[in-house]
């Protein structure tokens, strides 16, 4: 039974995971996107070639090139070329 409990755990966190967005940075230069989630604003610097998962829960997503986009937490945006695409 605890063997099982602790499965059912790691299935739980690994999963949890799986549902947050991430962000892809195919210029060959650092990228800055800034997100809004809960009400606090913070700056996610991308570095070149780099992918980081972020909002897990939905938020508000500025571009480098200062597009918005609404996301849910599924998500992947691609820069390229100093501007985001949400796919």
């Amino acid at each position: 039974m605890k063997t099982f409990l602790l499965a059912a755990v790691a299935l739980l966190v690994a999963g949890g995971a799986a549902f947050a967005a991430s962000v892809v940075n195919r210029d060959s230069e650092p990228r800055t996107i800034v997100v809004t989630e809960g009400g606090s604003q913070s700056e996610i610097v991308v570095g070149a070639g780099e992918t980081i998962e972020f909002c897990s829960a939905g938020c508000f997503v500025t571009m480098p090139n200062g597009d918005r986009e609404v996301l849910t937490g599924s998500e992947t945006v691609e820069i390229s070329e100093g501007r985001g695409r949400v796919r």
